[in-house]
C-alpha cells in the first residue's frame, strides 16, 4: 500500500496540472459509501497538502477539488441510502449488524444535521453516515447543509496543515 501512496504523491509532485482532478477523485472516493474502506485517500490527501507547502502547488484549486469531491461523494451515498434503504439493510456491513439502522435513525433524530457534520471527521464513520442518513430518510436540506459545510471544513483541515504548517520541516519529508 505504501508504494501506491508514494507513487501517487510522486505523480502529483511532477504533474501539478493533474493535482486538482486527482484530489477530487480521492476525496469523492474517500466519502463514497464502502469505497473508502478500500481507498487510502486520507493519507494521500495529507501528503498532497504537504506537497502544496513544499512545491508551491496552488492551494485553492486543490482545496475546492477536495471539498467538492467529498461533498459529492456524501451526496451520492445519501442518495443511495435514500433510494435503496431496504436493499442496503441486507448488505454488508449492515446485514451483520441489523441494529445499526434503527440506532442510526435514533442518532439522526437526536443529533440531526450535527451528526452528519461530526461524522465527516471520523474515518470509519465518514463513509457510512451519509448512507445511513439516507436510509433513515433524514430530510434533504439539513443533510446537504451539514454535508457541504463539513466538506469545506474537512478539506481545510486535511490540506491546510501541510500547505501552511509543514513548510518549516519540508526538508524532512520523504517526497
Amino acid at each position: 500500500m505504501q508504494e501506491h501512496i508514494e507513487a501517487v504523491l510522486a505523480f502529483v509532485r511532477v504533474h501539478h496540472a493533474f493535482a486538482a482532478p486527482l484530489v477530487f477523485l480521492l476525496a469523492f472516493g474517500e466519502s463514497l459509501a464502502l469505497v473508502s474502506l478500500l481507498l487510502p485517500a486520507t493519507v494521500i490527501l495529507v501528503g498532497v497538502g504537504a506537497l502544496i507547502g513544499a512545491t508551491g502547488i496552488p492551494f485553492w484549486p486543490i482545496f475546492f477539488a477536495a471539498a467538492i469531491g467529498a461533498a459529492l461523494g456524501d451526496w451520492l451515498s445519501y442518495w443511495l441510502g435514500l433510494h435503496y434503504h431496504a436493499q442496503i439493510a441486507r448488505m454488508w456491513p449492515l446485514s451483520r449488524h441489523p441494529d445499526l439502522l434503527p440506532r442510526g435513525h435514533a442518532f439522526f433524530e437526536k443529533w440531526g444535521w450535527s451528526g452528519v457534520f461530526i461524522g465527516r471527521f471520523f474515518g470509519p464513520l465518514r463513509a457510512i453516515v451519509p448512507l445511513v442518513a439516507g436510509a433513515c430518510v433524514m430530510p434533504r436540506v439539513p443533510f446537504q447543509i451539514a454535508n457541504w459545510t463539513s466538506a469545506f471544513v474537512w478539506a481545510g483541515l486535511i490540506l491546510g496543515p501541510g500547505a501552511y504548517g509543514l513548510t518549516t520541516v519540508k526538508d524532512y519529508l520523504p517526497f
